[in-house]
């Protein structure tokens, strides 16, 4: 998962998605103590862990969680960790009895991004529980999730429980890099055979910064595609002393004023328009008149300057590319042979990479050579489907009854765009709530709520037994 700026919005005023009123029964106090306990002590376990690149801590980490499911009652043929070079990924089958349809994928990402102790007040790789949160690297991003769901499914096989199809809980190594075992995974038969999947590493709740009550709850369909390019101007140079008509450097700067001045067409669907609908009533001023009136009609002028004005706001009604890196010339009395840049881009989904870099290229010239740098992928919007929204729901209320659930298009990556490029509808569902002042995934004194967290049990074992038939 990436940082994120969650579009807050008060209980009264947000989109409440069709299908959405549902009563559930669960509640947190229903979950046993050993329950309770038995996550905490698996969440302390997998934060200890240091799984960032180049730490080679993942595989040990998927063998962790092995040992623990294969205890639990699950059969080795139905517990996989699969190495990919330095990293590996984790699938645990659940077998159902077949007759609720094709299986449904649970995924989350066991990696993290590096985090230095010497920087945080608290060690990061120890879990440590103090004034109401959990403090450590990984625990918003998303090793509570990974913990969490894991724990579910061994407390479902521990009940007895049998779903009406197949669950498969898919653990992948490198979201936070190359995400190479998503795209693994997403290629293997039995799970590319999924109706959808549910991504922990993605949508969740916000909590009101004045009380710390549950306020709205994003289901998330959609994300921005991650792509990256460089832009290079190549030279004969020479002797600075005998400056040339035509320098690389000066080339490269008019080729990224041209890219700067250039808009993407504005793009929606249910998605974008349904969250920015909702939010539109928790914004002051002209910004909320923006969202209400983009909502109402996207085509409104106004109203998409007011929105493409705000950083907040304009990755989510357009592709976006900005430069992050420059690199040029080789000496200081030497021309420039090369000056090259690196842009970001994320995409609208359903926009193909290709017409993104054809639109650099022609905004940039013919003798700048645009590259595309990895594998960027083109991950189309879910359909909004009203049994995930209903099964959401249930999940959510069981914990926080009423809270509105919204449609929600995310600006940054995960392995969801994977599955759906494989054309595996995504939807993410993540279970915590939290403050936007307490939001450090990624940064220092990562956190989240203690209550948060163990209310994260009634939300999957009510979500993994709705979605499985046997709610």
């Amino acid at each position: 998962m990436k940082p994120r700026t969650l579009l807050a919005a008060p209980v009264g005023a947000a989109l409440v998605l069709a299908g959405a009123l549902v009563t559930a029964k669960a509640t947190a106090a229903e979950t046993p103590q050993a329950i309770r306990d038995q996550a905490r002590e698996l969440f302390r376990e997998l934060v200890a862990m240091r799984t960032s690149a180049g730490a080679g801590q993942v595989p040990a980490m998927a063998e962790h969680l092995a040992v623990r499911f294969r205890a639990a009652g699950f059969p080795a043929e139905d517990v996989r960790v699969l190495p990919l070079v330095e990293t590996a990924a984790l699938v645990v089958r659940y077998p159902g009895d077949g007759s609720g349809g094709r299986p449904i994928l649970v995924l989350a990402h066991m990696d993290v991004v590096p985090a230095r102790p010497e920087d945080w007040q608290r060690d990061p790789f120890t879990l440590v529980e103090e004034g109401g949160y959990f403090f450590g690297r990984g625990t918003a991003d998303i090793k509570q999730e990974v913990a969490l769901i894991a724990t579910t499914f061994m407390r479902l096989k521990s009940e007895g429980f049998v779903p009406a199809r197949d669950l498969y809980l898919v653990y992948t190594g490198d979201e936070e890099t190359t995400m190479a075992t998503a795209r693994l995974l997403a290629k293997r038969p039995e799970l590319a055979a999924a109706e959808f999947a549910l991504n922990g590493d993605g949508g969740g709740g916000v909590l009101a910064e004045a009380d710390g009550k549950a306020q709205v709850y994003y289901l998330q369909g959609a994300e921005k595609s991650y792509a990256t390019f460089e832009l290079t101007i190549r030279n004969p140079g020479g002797h600075s002393s005998a400056p040339r008509a035509d320098n690389a450097i000066y080339e490269l700067a008019t080729a990224l004023r041209a890219i700067e001045a250039h808009a993407f067409p504005v793009m929606t669907n249910e998605w974008n328009l349904g969250s920015l609908k909702a939010a539109a009533a928790a914004r002051p001023g002209s910004l909320r008149e923006a969202m209400a009136r983009f909502a109402q009609d996207p085509s409104d002028a106004q109203a998409i300057t007011t929105l493409s004005a705000d950083p907040n706001y304009v990755g989510r009604i357009r592709t976006t590319c900005v430069a992050t890196m420059l690199r040029a010339g080789h000496a200081e009395n030497a021309l420039p042979q090369s000056a090259t840049a690196t842009l970001n881009c994320r995409i609208f989904p359903g926009t193909p990479v290709a017409e993104v870099r054809g639109t650099l290229q022609r905004i940039a010239g013919e003798t700048t050579e645009v590259t595309v740098i990895g594998l960027p992928v083109e991950g189309p919007a879910s359909p909004l489907r009203e049994d995930v929204v209903a099964a959401v729901t249930r999940a959510v209320h069981a914990s926080h009854p009423g809270v509105p659930i919204v449609p929600d298009m995310a600006a940054y990556a995960t392995d969801g765009a994977i599955f759906r490029d494989a054309g595996i509808p995504t939807y993410g569902v993540a279970s915590t709530f939290i403050k936007d002042s307490d939001s450090f995934a990624h940064g220092l004194d990562e956190r989240i709520p203690v209550a948060e967290f163990y209310a994260g049990l009634v939300h999957w074992h009510v979500l993994l037994r709705t979605v499985a038939g046997r709610p």
